[in-house]
């Protein structure tokens, strides 16, 4: 019994803290800075819905063609020697405008789903919704591929280009004549797709409203970055 009631009393002085000597507590566990302990996160929502357009203007595009791209390679490839006695070939309008249209795979005119995509993001700002959320949020799903850049396209599905040629200015300030294709009426079908937790089908509908009336899309469109434009690039939303 005396053994047994010395093992006790030493347990207990071991719980008991030595004088002078404050007990420990137990390190609490403290959240990573920047990081709320209550954050659930939940999987995506996505919703898609299909969202047909008029154009109310003209619409002009001047797609960056391969041509002139594996020309502008050949041209630096040959550093300082490449300008020193050329001669300046004439220029071709008609293949300008073959080459300024965004043609699919399969054939058909098309416009990049990232103008639509950007316009929309662009038209953000008329209703304080932050544009940068807005990037993560809003998605154009393509109906094909261009077959020279691959750049993701939405089908025209009613319309016919004709060449357009006008004066433009060049980032050196020098005048030129571009030739451009440009639908005088036009229609497509937008297929978009949206985080559902942060627009409703109605929301997304109403941003892709304004960025047509507001934005618009492609050359001269009111929205450009360059310039007030020229009134061209604008439409208006139909019920699919």
């Amino acid at each position: 019994m005396l053994n047994e009631t010395a093992k006790i009393e030493t347990d207990a002085d071991k719980a008991t803290p030595k004088k002078g000597k404050a007990a420990k507590a137990p390190a609490a566990k403290v959240p990573r800075k920047g990081v709320d302990a209550g954050v659930q996160i939940t999987p995506p929502n996505f919703k898609q819905a299909l969202f047909r357009i008029i154009g109310t203007a003209p619409l002009v595009m001047h797609a960056f063609s391969a041509k002139v791209q594996s020309m502008m390679e050949e041209t630096q490839a040959q550093g300082s020697k490449a300008k020193k006695g050329k001669k300046r070939d004439p220029k071709n309008f008609d293949d300008l405008y073959e080459r300024a249209r965004h043609v699919a795979k399969e054939g058909w005119d098309g416009i990049p789903c990232a103008a639509f995509r950007n316009s929309m993001i662009a038209a953000c700002r008329t209703v304080g919704f932050a544009m940068t959320i807005s990037k993560l949020s809003v998605f154009v799903v393509a109906d094909g591929i261009d077959r020279e850049s691959g750049q993701p396209l939405t089908k025209i599905t009613k319309g016919k280009p004709h060449q357009h040629r006008a004066p433009c200015r060049n980032a050196s300030g020098v005048i030129d004549i571009r030739a451009r294709p440009m639908w005088d009426e036009w229609e497509a079908v937008v297929r978009l797709r949206w985080d559902g937790d942060q627009f409703s089908e109605n929301d997304v509908a109403n941003l892709l409203a304004r960025a047509g009336t507001q934005v618009g899309i492609l050359e001269g469109r009111p929205g450009s970055t360059n310039s007030a434009g020229c009134g061209w690039g604008t439409f208006e939303v139909k019920q699919q």
